[in-house]
C-alpha cells in the first residue's frame, strides 16, 4: 500500500493509518432471537394448510407434505445459503409430481426425489447455479402460468364434490358433467373458504388489524371447518393414515428414460424456483431495514435444496424448494437468521405427530379452494404486463398454453423454442427501404445485415439506376461476411459504371467478420464563416448523430412510458448521487429507465455537511427535493476506481482554495482525514484489500460522505421515521464491477453485488 494518503494527510492534519486487532473468538451458546422466533410461528401457520392442499393436489399421502415441510425446510435452513428463505412443498411441481404418482407408484416418486436431490446437489458443487438464473423469465413465468392453470382447473372438481381427472382437456370434458351433479355443502363450504381467504386482508379499522394477526390460508381453513362442524355437513375430510403405514422410498421402477426426464425436470424446476425465491427474498431484507442479514450464496443454496430433497424423499416427503411465499413472509415478519426456518420445520412436526385429530375435521373441499386459489394467483397480472413491456408475451403465452395441455418438461422445451424463435426473428429481421431524395438514391439499412437478408438487399440495390449518386445508411451493429462481399461488389460494380458510392451509419465504417475496413469520410459541407471547408467541428457531428440515432431508433420505443412519465409525474424510488465522471453511466450500471432515478452528479461525489458555507447549496437543495417532495425510499451515494477528484484531493497543496476545483474539494478533506487518522478502520472491498491510495481513498470518501448526508435534517428525520435507507456503492470501472458498503465489526466493507434478475410472485 501506498504511503501517499498519510504522507499527504498530514499536511492538512498529523495522523496515521493503524489496523485494530481482532478480539479472539469465544464461543457463543445458540441463541434464539425474539424476531426469529415470532417470524417462524407465522411462517408455520402459512405452512401447514399450503402443505395439505399441495399432498391433496398430486394425489400424495397428506403426510408426505408435511414431512417435506418438516424435513425439507430443517436441512435447507442448516445447509443452505439463504438464510432467511423457507423450504417446503411447493405448487410449481405440482404437476409433475402427480404425474409421476399416477405412472409410477408414490415410492417411485420418493425415489425420484432423492434422485433430483442428488443432482442438485451436484449442479451446487459445480457452481452452475447463476446459469440457471439466465433463462428467459418469460419462460419462467409461463411455466408458473401454465401450472397454475392445471392445478386450477383440477381442484375446481374437488370444490364442486367431484374427483379430478389427470389432465386439463379431460378435466375440461368432464366439467358440465361436473356442473350438472354439484355437491351443496362442498360448494358452500369452497365458497366460504375463498371468502375468507380474499377479504381477510381488506376488513377495515382496529379490528382487522388484530385480526390479521392470523395468516388469511389458516384463518380460511379455520372458518370452513368450524361452520362445516357446526352444520354437521357430510364431507370428506382429511385423512392421515398412521405413522406405522408411512411408505418411504422404494428402488425406482419403470422405463429409465422417462425416469429421467422426471428426474431432470423436478431438479431444474425445483432449482430454479428455489434460486428465484433466493433473489427475490434477498430484495425484500435489503429494504426493509433492521440488522444486515447476509446475501444468498445461491451454490450453496442450490446444494442445501438438494440435501433437503434427498432426506424428504428418502423419509417419504414430496419433492421441495425454497418457497417464495414463505420465504417472504419470513422476511417481512422481521427473521434474522436460519433459526426461523429451522425452528418452522420442528412446529410442523409437532403439529403432524400431535394434531393429527384436529388436523382430520378440515373439509378436502376447504383445501381444494385454498390450492385452487394459489393456482390462480400464479398467473400473475404483473408478470404478464412485464413480459408485454420487453415484447415477450408470445414466448409467455406460448410456454404457458404448452404446460397446461403437454405438461411441465414438454412444455419448457416449447417455450424454449419459442424465445429461440424470437430471438432469431430479431436478430434477422432487417429492414431495407429506398427512397430518392435531392437526386441521391438513399438506401436505409436497419437491422442486423446477415446473409438471410442479402437477397433482399441485392434487389433494392438493382433498384439503382448505373451513373447514379447512391447513399447506403447502415443502422445495425453486425455485417456479416456474406452481406459485406454483396454490398462491396456491388459498390464496385456501381463505381465503375460512373456511379458514386457513400457507406455511412457505423462509426468504424463498413464492418464485417473477419474483414474490417476504414470508414469513408463525409464529404466536406459547406464553407464555415471564414471560408474554410468542413462545417461544424467533429464533437456537433457526434452529437448531432445521437440525437438522430436517439430519434430514429430509441424515442418510439420508450415514446409511450415518457408520455405516461410526463402526465403523472416523476416518482422516483431512489436519489442517486455519483460522480460527473463521463465513464459512470448510472442508467447502465443499475439497469433502471426514465423516472426510476433522481440522479445528482458532482466532481468527487461529495455531499458537503450543512452550515458550511460553499457558495453552493445545491446538493443540499436537491437532497431536500428528493427526501421531502419525492418521498424517495433509499439515497445511495457512487464513489468509482480511478476518480480524478480523489487524485487531485492527494495533490493538493495545505490551504490551497482559490479555483473554484480547490474551493469545491475541500468538502472531500474529511474523507482525507479519515484515512491519515487511524480513528476507523480502513475501508476494503470483501475479496482484497485497496489496489492503491486513490483507492483507498475512493472508498473512505463514500463512507464519510454517508456521515455528512445523515448530517442533513431532512435525511435524519426520515430514516428515524423509517422510510428512507442510506447506502453505499463503489464501481470499479475497470473490472464492470459493483460493490455494496456493508459494515463489519465497524469496518467499513465493499461486498459485491448480486444479479437480482427476479420477481417471483403468486407462487406458492
Amino acid at each position: 500500500m501506498s504511503a501517499s494518503v498519510p504522507d499527504r494527510a498530514e499536511a492538512h492534519e498529523a495522523g496515521r493509518i493503524h489496523r485494530p486487532h481482532s478480539p479472539p473468538p469465544r464461543w457463543r451458546r445458540l441463541r434464539i432471537a425474539p424476531a426469529d422466533l415470532s417470524a417462524s410461528v407465522t411462517v408455520f401457520l402459512i405452512s401447514l394448510p399450503l402443505s395439505l392442499g399441495i399432498a391433496l393436489a398430486t394425489g400424495a399421502p397428506l403426510q408426505a407434505g408435511l414431512v417435506a415441510a418438516a424435513v425439507g425446510s430443517l436441512v435447507a435452513g442448516r445447509l443452505g445459503g439463504a438464510p432467511l428463505t423457507v423450504s417446503g412443498p411447493t405448487a410449481g411441481l405440482t404437476v409433475v409430481t402427480a404425474d409421476l404418482i399416477q405412472q409410477y407408484g408414490w415410492r417411485t416418486t420418493c425415489a425420484v426425489t432423492v434422485l433430483a436431490g442428488v443432482t442438485q446437489v451436484a449442479l451446487g458443487w459445480l457452481r452452475v447455479a447463476r446459469t440457471a438464473l439466465a433463462v428467459s423469465p418469460a419462460i419462467v413465468h409461463g411455466m408458473l402460468a401454465g401450472i397454475g392453470v392445471t392445478i386450477a382447473v383440477a381442484q375446481l372438481h374437488i370444490v364442486l364434490g367431484g374427483t379430478p381427472q389427470s389432465s386439463v382437456p379431460e378435466n375440461l370434458r368432464a366439467l358440465p358433467a361436473q356442473l350438472a351433479d354439484l355437491h351443496p355443502g362442498a360448494v358452500a363450504v369452497s365458497a366460504l373458504t375463498l371468502t375468507v381467504l380474499l377479504g381477510w386482508s381488506r376488513i377495515p379499522g382496529a379490528a382487522g388489524r388484530i385480526m390479521r394477526l392470523v395468516p388469511a390460508a389458516l384463518a380460511a381453513m379455520l372458518t370452513a371447518t368450524a361452520v362445516a362442524l357446526a352444520l354437521g355437513l357430510s364431507l370428506p375430510r382429511v385423512d392421515l393414515p398412521s405413522w406405522s403405514n408411512h411408505a418411504l422410498a422404494g428402488f425406482p421402477e419403470g422405463p429409465a428414460l422417462p425416469l429421467a426426464a422426471a428426474v431432470l425436470t423436478i431438479t431444474l424446476v425445483g432449482g430454479v424456483e428455489t434460486l428465484l425465491s433466493a433473489v427475490a427474498v434477498d430484495k425484500i431484507a435489503a429494504t426493509r431495514g433492521g440488522p444486515p442479514v447476509p446475501r444468498a450464496d445461491l451454490d450453496r443454496e442450490l446444494r442445501g435444496q438438494g440435501f433437503a430433497n434427498m432426506a424428504s424423499g428418502a423419509l417419504g416427503g414430496l419433492p421441495v424448494t425454497g418457497v417464495a411465499v414463505r420465504s417472504s413472509a419470513n422476511a417481512r415478519c422481521g427473521a434474522v437468521s436460519r433459526n426461523s426456518a429451522m425452528l418452522h420445520s420442528l412446529w410442523i412436526a409437532a403439529a403432524a405427530l400431535l394434531l393429527v385429530p384436529a388436523l382430520e375435521l378440515i373439509p378436502l373441499a376447504a383445501l381444494a379452494a385454498l390450492v385452487m386459489a394459489i393456482g390462480v394467483q400464479m398467473v400473475s397480472l404483473h408478470h404478464i404486463r412485464t413480459v408485454n413491456r420487453h415484447r415477450e408475451a408470445l414466448v409467455y403465452a406460448v410456454t404457458a398454453v404448452a404446460v397446461t395441455f403437454l405438461g411441465v418438461l414438454q412444455g419448457v422445451g416449447v417455450g424454449v423454442l419459442a424465445a429461440v424463435a424470437v430471438a432469431l426473428h430479431r436478430l434477422t429481421h432487417t429492414r431495407i427501404t429506398h427512397e430518392v431524395r435531392e437526386g441521391v438514391h438513399r438506401v436505409h439499412v436497419r437491422g442486423q445485415l446477415t446473409f438471410l437478408a442479402v437477397p433482399r438487399l441485392s434487389r433494392v440495390l438493382h433498384l439503382i439506376p448505373e451513373g447514379a449518386d447512391a447513399m447506403v445508411e447502415l443502422h445495425g451493429s453486425f455485417v456479416d461476411h456474406a452481406a459485406y462481399e454483396s454490398l462491396q461488389d456491388w459498390r464496385t460494380s456501381h463505381r465503375a459504371h460512373g456511379g458514386s458510392v457513400r457507406l455511412t451509419g457505423l462509426r468504424t465504417g463498413l464492418t464485417a467478420v473477419g474483414t474490417p475496413t476504414a470508414a469513408e469520410p463525409c464529404p466536406p459541407g459547406p464553407p464555415d464563416a471564414s471560408g474554410a471547408p468542413g462545417g461544424p467541428p467533429p464533437s456537433e457531428h457526434e452529437l448531432v448523430r445521437g440525437i438522430s440515432a436517439f430519434q430514429r431508433d430509441t424515442a418510439p420505443l420508450v415514446r409511450s412510458e415518457l408520455a405516461r412519465l410526463a402526465r403523472e409525474g416523476q416518482r422516483p424510488a431512489q436519489l442517486f448521487l455519483t460522480c460527473a465522471d463521463s465513464r459512470l453511466v448510472t442508467s447502465m450500471i443499475t439497469t433502471s429507465g426514465p423516472g426510476d432515478l433522481f440522479v445528482v452528479r458532482n466532481v468527487g461525489n461529495l455531499v458537503p455537511p450543512p452550515g458550511e458555507e460553499s457558495g453552493d447549496d445545491s446538493v443540499a437543495a436537491a437532497i431536500e427535493y428528493a427526501v421531502d417532495v419525492l418521498r424517495v425510499r433509499s439515497i445511495t451515494v457512487c464513489g468509482h476506481s480511478g476518480c480524478g477528484a480523489m487524485q487531485a484531493l492527494l495533490d493538493s497543496e495545505p490551504g490551497g482554495d482559490g479555483t473554484p476545483l480547490e474551493r469545491w474539494l475541500r468538502h472531500g478533506l474529511p474523507s482525507l482525514r479519515r484515512v491519515a487518522s487511524g480513528a476507523h478502520p480502513p475501508a476494503r472491498l470483501a475479496a482484497r484489500d485497496p489496489a492503491d491510495a486513490v483507492e483507498l481513498l475512493c472508498l473512505t470518501n463514500v463512507a464519510q460522505q454517508l456521515e455528512h448526508l445523515k448530517a442533513h435534517e431532512s435525511v435524519a428525520r426520515a430514516v428515524a421515521e423509517g422510510r428512507l435507507e442510506l447506502n453505499g456503492m463503489y464501481f470499479h470501472v475497470g473490472e464492470a464491477q459493483a460493490y455494496l458498503l456493508t459494515e463489519s465489526r465497524g469496518t467499513p466493507v465493499f461486498d459485491d453485488v448480486r444479479e437480482s434478475e427476479a420477481d417471483l410472485t403468486g407462487a406458492s
